[in-house]
């Protein structure tokens, strides 16, 4: 593929949804979810879970729903039917949004939905909490006379395995922004703004079903220096390298694919040093499976770099962050790829693998691509990028 041979009109004229979409998450699964949470909870003496709206309310009830100032939440027992607390005004979108069987405990404007939470919980004895959960609702139920737990290892201990249905939405979302990526390639010209493409973007994640952008950076030259980008647009000049991040969500899991790559002819030393990157990268995926520390990536990617004189630690020009985070529904969300991340590697769990390296003030290179743990090791959702001049193949 040629950087640079077309124009967004025709690349989005091109683009086709995939021919067959995952199906959605079924019954059967939301409740093998419940099932696991409950045995957790009963494993650290907990009667019930509070998971507060979000990602993991979606995880365990289907409601796609964000947090606000209003509480929305679920009180799943060891024993007996959930509970969804939701304001009275939200019932008809809620019961359009639920997947699960469950009583409701609604509460209007001028009630406390706190007290409403507590009188729920009765009899459940103690309860893990969703550490998303405001600070302020925790304090007030503990102040009525609730016993509180951490909840985190009985939400992490759920949604870091991914099932075969949840491995399906990751990999059709990953194809989509992949294709995205190589069509935004495709459009660049000396002169073109940041903000056009991500515009272009959005629009071609809209088009092959990824409901538009989740999040996208665009960065240039210097500013490729920066992990998250500077303030204000950009426009690429002749020979600069191109860093592009983004993603999109299928059924609520994320993509999250980044690529690196000259626009025309860039310096040796960053041809260096994006195949110093390249190795890093393909370090860390070496080196996981079962049972492998999370950590262990990590020291695979930064030995990668310490044998060429870079870092050490976060030390610049070096790596100046972790080397992966878990991904599902939460763009971010654990396990970690990071020094004292010590959890052990099972087969489900989905990372991303980004060893990035900063060059202060010139530039950074950053290929990021996630791999799921299997039986034999580990296995990419989508294929490195294979070099710094045809990104994608």
């Amino acid at each position: 593929m040629t950087i640079g041979t077309s124009d967004a009109a025709t690349e989005l004229a091109a683009i086709r949804p995939p021919a067959t979409r995952v199906p959605p998450i079924d019954a059967g699964e939301y409740a093998a979810r419940a099932a696991k949470a409950r045995a957790l909870c009963a494993a650290v003496g907990a009667g019930a879970l509070l998971v507060h709206a979000g990602a993991s309310l979606r995880y365990f009830t289907g409601v796609p729903w964000g947090a606000t100032e209003r509480m929305v939440a679920l009180l799943l027992p060891v024993a007996g039917e959930p509970v969804m607390i939701c304001p009275r005004f939200e019932q008809g979108s809620l019961e359009a949004d639920l997947q699960i069987s469950a009583d409701l405990a609604l509460w209007d404007e001028d009630e406390d939905p706190v007290a409403l939470l507590a009188k729920a919980a009765q009899g459940m004895g103690a309860i893990a909490v969703d550490p998303q959960l405001p600070y302020a609702w925790g304090a007030k139920l503990a102040r009525s006379g609730a016993t509180l737990v951490d909840g985190s290892g009985v939400i992490d201990g759920c949604r870091m395995v991914k099932s075969a249905a949840e491995l399906a939405c990751l990999a059709q979302a990953k194809a989509m922004t992949l294709e995205v990526q190589a069509r935004a390639a495709r459009i660049l010209r000396p002169g073109i703004a940041a903000s056009e493409v991500i515009a272009f973007i959005d629009a071609a994640h809209r088009a092959i079903g990824g409901g538009g952008s989740f999040f996208c950076a665009v960065q240039f030259g210097h500013a490729t220096a920066f992990p998250h980008g500077l303030p204000g647009d950009q426009r690429l000049a002749e020979n600069e390298l191109v860093l592009i991040d983004t993603g999109c969500r299928v059924q609520g899991y994320h993509s999250d694919i980044t690529r690196s790559y000259a626009f025309g002819q860039v310096a040796q030393d960053i041809r260096d040093i994006w195949d110093i990157e390249h190795a890093a990268q393909a370090a860390a995926f070496a080196v996981a499976g079962p049972g492998v520390p999370c950590e262990a990536a990590d020291a695979a990617a930064r030995a990668v770099l310490s044998a060429h004189g870079l870092g050490p630690d976060y030390a610049l020009p070096g790596l100046p962050h972790r080397t992966g985070h878990g991904i599902g529904l939460s763009i971010h969300e654990p396990a970690n790829l990071v020094r004292g991340d010590v959890t052990p590697m099972a087969v489900g769990m989905c990372f991303s693998n980004e060893p990035m390296i900063v060059v202060p003030g010139r530039f950074g290179v950053r290929l990021e691509d996630h791999f799921h743990v299997t039986d034999a090791g580990a296995a990419w959702f989508t294929q490195p990028q294979p070099s710094i001049d045809r990104p994608f193949g």
